[in-house]
């Protein structure tokens, strides 16, 4: 068993590091400050070819594994998660376009979305229905011209900033089955927006409620096959825990470098902080949790990447497991900081508020142990 990276590997993930060291994280305070991302970040991103990271390769997407797409995600949040998250949600999407669109659809929106001139958002979370989102309320209501879309859909990064939307909506029974997935592109009759919400973290990316008042949109615009919705939504969440735990693990990361040069210029009681026995083993409890979660996070990935039977459990495992691990180290590196930590200009506060949203999005944290308790004992 090898558990080393490949070169190649190591390649991409320097690539995504240096890219976010030079183009990310000098700008993340501001963006932070002014509540959006620069719409001129994307296409350059999209030019290393992060715009499609597991888009196939013969519809001009990368096709990187699984476990190459957690690595763009760790080494670009060690500049700023809050970016990272935001590319996360936009390549879970045009994965879902590349695996599951028609020909017409895919010829139509998927050249945009790897240049990341279209950029995309993912709409399944609703006001009434979180963590139980088989229980949408959104209806989709087919027309002669296609279908007419109503409900509100809650907390989605890039509302009202992106170019489309995929959304869950209800165009049959109750529960999962009759969930379809639809894609709502801006400027459609009938979508409109909330306003921007106030967050503790995440600041730089736009979020809103998605309104949709009777939105119309062509019968080519359902994605993949009416009844399906659900199930494509759930194979999409799989990949995007693996991310989001990557962002923390990055980030987390950061955090972790920045305190070890902190305690290595600060002076206390006529020494070092690093060199107070004590401290040095809160250091090491970091280090092995950290590495840890990294293992466990690459083989949730390869386990996805190879179609293993347990590779959604893997997956909410890792989630679960590696996202409070960022933050709890996050929260010890801004003790460490003592009062330093406790100021934007170093850094770690921006990291524990950007961390500690992990814990609830892509499925929350009780949600994973379920998945994980299900594949046990049975429903």
């Amino acid at each position: 068993m090898d558990f080393a990276l490949s070169e190649e590997q190591v390649a991409i993930f320097d690539m995504a590091r240096a890219f976010g060291a030079d183009r990310i994280a000098p700008h993340a305070r501001d963006w932070e400050r002014q509540g959006t991302i620069p719409r001129d970040l994307w296409p350059e991103l999209a030019a290393l070819g992060f715009g499609g990271l597991y888009v196939s390769e013969e519809a001009g997407g990368a096709g990187l594994s699984r476990l190459d797409a957690t690595l763009v995600f760790e080494a670009l949040a060690m500049s700023c998660a809050s970016v990272a998250a935001f590319l996360s949600i936009h390549n879970m999407c045009a994965r879902m376009i590349d695996s599951y669109g028609s020909d017409a659809l895919k010829a139509r929106l998927l050249p945009g979305a790897l240049s990341m001139q279209t950029v995309l958002s993912y709409c399944l979370t609703e006001p009434g229905s979180g963590s139980d989102a088989a229980a949408l309320k959104t209806r989709a209501v087919a027309t002669d011209d296609g279908w007419s879309l109503s409900g509100t859909k809650a907390f989605i990064s890039g509302g009202g900033y992106s170019d489309a939307y995929i959304v869950m909506a209800r165009s049959g029974q109750e529960g999962p089955k009759g969930i379809s997935a639809f894609i709502v592109e801006a400027g459609t009759p009938g979508l409109s927006f909330g306003g921007l919400e106030d967050k503790m973290g995440w600041r730089c990316q736009p979020t809103r409620q998605v309104n949709l008042d009777g939105a119309t949109i062509p019968q080519g615009n359902l994605l993949g096959e009416e009844g399906k919705g659900f199930s494509y939504a759930m194979a999409g969440l799989d990949g995007g825990r693996l991310n989001i735990a990557a962002c923390s693990l990055g980030a987390a990361q950061a955090a972790l470098d920045a305190t070890l040069a902190y305690m290595a210029e600060r002076h206390a009681f006529g020494q070092r902080l690093d060199q107070f026995q004590a401290l040095q083993f809160r250091l090491a409890d970091m280090a092995i949790e950290m590495e840890a979660a990294r293992v466990l996070l690459r083989q949730a990935a390869w386990k996805l990447d190879t179609g293993a039977p347990d590779a959604t459990t893997a997956c909410a495992m890792a989630k679960k497991f590696v996202t409070e691990v960022g933050s709890r180290v996050a929260d010890q590196c801004l003790q460490l900081h003592g009062g330093y930590g406790y100021l934007a200009d170093y850094g770690i506060e921006k990291i524990v508020r950007d961390l500690r949203v992990h814990q609830i999005l892509e499925g929350t944290n009780e949600i994973m142990r379920l998945i994980v308790a299900r594949g046990m004992v049975g429903r």
